[in-house]
């Protein structure tokens, strides 16, 4: 069994109360910070961890803290993304649910690095559950002194709120979270200014995601130095990754970062294996806005080499031949799962989701949903595969967030390395609408 940084306890009963949490080493983080520790020494530990944002861009925790513009008259904010909705990932609301303390410690820890004397935790709307156990762990934290004015009998304070989220998948988007804070509609804002300059109420601001958050605590425990050991190059760390699709033991896995694709998959320590003793057809790695790859691309790069779930192995080749790391939503399809269908549901999603304010995404997410519908019910031409194409194209990067970007890819790489699955459906309406019909092509399929 690998390393476990932020799963090591989770199955233990009681963890989610702080007497079982305390006993098992729980704020000795923020003892340790408060007390021996300024706040400029906490924010270098992080930096020397090489620990990346895991909320899906990947960008290194430590060098964002230090974008904070300095004091100037304005308090400061850290603000924890939680609300996760991107489809295929649910390792934040695992954490939270079972362990909220080691959100909650990480939250005091990073906030006292920061200088934020008041913090919130952005939870999805829709989970409900884990708002109250949020709560509930916070009103904990603050009875044992850890939260409120004078923590531990020091100089810093805090205050700690949970605010639910909007409902809205743009609400994941750091300035989109921002507005809907701020009790507006979640649009994204234009950047710059970036919220690191002027973020929640025009302060400077530092969004992070609960697993980012969370890591933080071990890090000052054990040390940057300590941290960045653990992984491969600038791929630091462990993992959560949310597995799904058709494998035989989807849930959560906390893995150090660097472990084969192919034995995470295959592993009776992870995945277990695809369901049914069945062949791998292809996987989206990161989350539904993240490149699909064929089962021959996923399990090894286009040199050959095996593919390692890292930031940059998984990215090795560019979109051509790579995908992203992403949220860690490793979604999983057998042979006998449809492309074109999967490729369609995904941009139904997108297109309800899009907030409207971008021309490029508001009108290509409707015209890929349209046509992609048009081809899976048996209604295509072989122009419409190229029409996709084409709008993708148009979308990616002209939009004020990533959601067009996140709408395109998932497309794009559909047809790059499944065209000819989507020429079937074409040529072949009444086989390819027939319940239970699928397109097989041996070459990917591992």
């Amino acid at each position: 069994m690998g390393l476990k940084i932020l799963t090591e306890h989770i199955a233990k009963p009681g963890i989610e109360t702080f007497e079982v949490y305390r006993k098992n080493g729980g704020y000795a983080a923020v003892e340790k910070a408060l007390k021996t520790m300024t706040p400029d020494e906490v924010v270098e530990e992080v930096k020397k961890s090489g620990l990346r944002g895991r909320g899906g861009a990947g960008f290194p925790a430590g060098m964002k803290w230090g974008f904070l513009a300095k004091p100037e008259g304005k308090p400061r904010y850290l603000v924890c993304n939680a609300d996760e909705s991107e489809p295929g990932t649910f390792k934040d609301r695992h954490l939270m649910a079972h362990s909220p303390h080691t959100l909650i410690e990480g939250m005091i820890v990073s906030s006292y690095a920061l200088g934020a004397k008041t913090s919130y935790i952005y939870v999805r709307g829709e989970m409900l559950y884990v708002i109250r156990i949020l709560e509930k762990a916070i009103e904990e934290a603050r009875a044992k002194g850890f939260l409120g004015k004078n923590i531990l009998g020091t100089d810093y304070s805090l205050e700690l709120y949970v605010h639910p989220g909007g409902g809205a998948y743009i609400c994941g988007e750091e300035t989109a979270l921002l507005e809907s804070l701020e009790g507006k509609r979640g649009n994204p804002r234009n950047k710059p200014p970036f919220p690191a300059v002027s973020g929640l109420y025009a302060c400077p601001t530092v969004v992070n995601n609960v697993e980012t958050i969370a890591a933080v605590s071990w890090i000052i425990n054990n040390g940057g130095e300590t941290y960045s050991k653990i992984g491969v190059g600038r791929s630091t760390g462990t993992k959560l990754i949310s597995a799904c699709g058709n494998i035989n033991k989807p849930g959560v896995y906390e893995i150090e970062l660097g472990v084969p694709v192919e034995e995470f998959i295959y592993s009776d320590e992870y995945c277990g294996g695809i369901a049914g003793g069945k062949k791998l057809k292809a996987v989206v790695a990161g989350g539904s806005s993240v490149p699909i790859l064929p089962a021959n691309l996923i399990t090894k790069t286009a040199n050959g080499e095996s593919r390692l779930m890292t930031y940059e192995s998984l990215s090795d080749g560019g979109f051509a031949t790579g995908t992203m790391l992403g949220s860690g939503g490793f979604i999983v399809f057998d042979e006998d799962q449809c492309i074109v269908r999967n490729t369609w549901n995904f941009s139904r999603f997108y297109h309800h989701e899009s907030c409207g304010q971008c021309s490029p995404c508001r009108e290509g997410t409707g015209w890929m949903e349209k046509v992609l519908h048009r081809i899976e019910h048996g209604h295509g031409h072989m122009r419409d595969i190229d029409l996709l194409v084409d709008v993708a194209k148009k979308i990616e990067g002209n939009t004020i967030c990533p959601l067009g970007d996140a709408a395109a890819w998932p497309v794009g790489s559909a047809i790059r390395h499944f065209r000819d699955e989507f020429e079937w459906h074409i040529r072949n309406p009444q086989e390819a609408t027939r319940k239970g019909a699928v397109y097989r092509k041996e070459a990917v399929l591992v």
